[in-house]
């Protein structure tokens, strides 16, 4: 198995950084915060839970509450896993062997090439830079093989922020299906989107061999609670992959899926606070990269909180990442951690993040590096 440099990276730096610029996640709130959006049933529920082993697939009303966050989906569609990674390495292993074929659209997030690229075959579609990281759809399906058993998506994309248009995605849809492939769809940022206007539907929803990931720690900004899950209506598969989790994790903190469940009940209150303040945050982002538009190429993101802005100024990238950490503590994440196995070259970007409340301290230490430095 490769070395998993982007977790690495953040094992190094992400609680040494004096101004973490690069969080993939919302802000998130304290317990007594989340308490306060409960009832005082559930309150009581959870002060009153038996510190216990929980059942594999998650308990029976969290599992409900997520599959009301889709259409037409029941609680026996949905297995929770322990955070998402645990969700991504599971259903690799489960959907894929030696001899068969995975697409994967890239950028992404590093597991979902390495867990593959372990296993068999992987083949990479670049998203197109130029055309707002749109995807070539005759070059995703001139890759597909006979062998072809999974393609990768994720939309909202981290790092760039990009959505999959609409009739891409039905295109995509109809390929998998002529073709008998499964889709494996990242959704952690949906949500979260610059425009509602913007939004996919959910690939379980509309697929019946679509497998849609989702956790509570992007988009409703828990990451804390370690509570991701896979909706997919092939229960058959499910269980599959329910049984290979007795080897991981085998079942969720059971305090944790009580605050999952009392975060998800109030769904929309959390996710239009989270909206609010990620517009905000791309706003300010925006004016920055104005003010120094000799040195940067910036996009504002269609969804999520991170972004993957061009670097132009002198030296390399990654050099450029390394100073500024040093130099004023702002941290980024440079384009030799998040680079692709799939790809012969790298991006000349970095991925910076704005879901944070204190994104002015950040950007404030930053204009002063970079008024000093360049």
């Amino acid at each position: 198995m490769r070395n998993f440099s982007l977790e690495t990276f953040f094992s190094d730096w992400e609680f040494k950084a004096r101004y973490h610029m690069t969080a993939s996640d919302i802000q998130s709130m304290t317990i007594n915060e989340l308490l306060a959006m409960a009832s005082e049933e559930d309150r009581d529920a959870f002060y009153d839970l038996p510190l216990s082993y929980t059942e594999t697939f998650g308990h029976p009303l969290l599992r409900q509450e997520i599959a009301n966050s889709y259409t037409g989906l029941a609680p026996e569609d949905i297995l929770c896993f322990a955070g998402a990674e645990e969700g991504v390495y599971v259903a690799m292993r489960v959907l894929l062997k030696p001899g068969d074929h995975a697409i994967v659209v890239v950028p992404n997030y590093q597991a979902a090439e390495t867990v593959p690229l372990d296993i068999c075959d992987v083949t990479g579609v670049p998203l197109d830079p130029d055309d707002n990281w749109s995807l070539d759809m005759d070059a995703l399906k001139d890759a597909i093989r006979p062998n072809t058993k999974l393609i990768s998506i994720n939309f909202p994309n981290n790092p760039t922020g990009a959505i999959l248009k609409r009739s891409s995605f039905y295109h995509l849809i109809e390929l998998c299906r002529a073709h008998g492939i499964y889709l494996f769809s990242d959704e952690v940022y949906r949500g979260v989107e610059r425009e509602e206007n913007l939004r996919l539907p959910q690939a379980a929803d509309v697929y019946e061999k679509a497998l849609s990931l989702n956790v509570m720690s992007k988009a409703y900004g828990l990451p804390g609670l370690r509570i991701g899950w896979i909706a997919c209506q092939d229960r058959n598969l499910l269980k599959k992959m329910e049984c290979y989790k007795h080897y991981l994790s085998i079942c969720n903190s059971g305090p944790s899926e009580w605050l999952s469940i009392i975060a998800l009940r109030a769904r929309e209150q959390i996710l239009d606070n989270n909206r609010k303040l990620v517009k905000e945050n791309a706003g300010k982002l925006t004016a920055f990269f104005d003010e120094f538009s000799d040195l940067f190429d910036w996009q504002v993101p269609d969804g999520g909180c991170v972004g993957f802005p061009a670097y132009k100024g002198k030296g390399t990238t990654d050099d450029f990442c390394e100073d500024l950490i040093n130099k004023s503590g702002v941290l980024l994440l440079p384009p030799r951690i998040y680079k692709s196995d799939l790809l012969p070259v790298s991006w000349n970007r970095f991925r910076i993040g704005f879901g944070r409340k204190n994104i002015d301290e950040g950007l404030a230490a930053f204009r002063a590096y970079l008024k000093s430095n360049t």
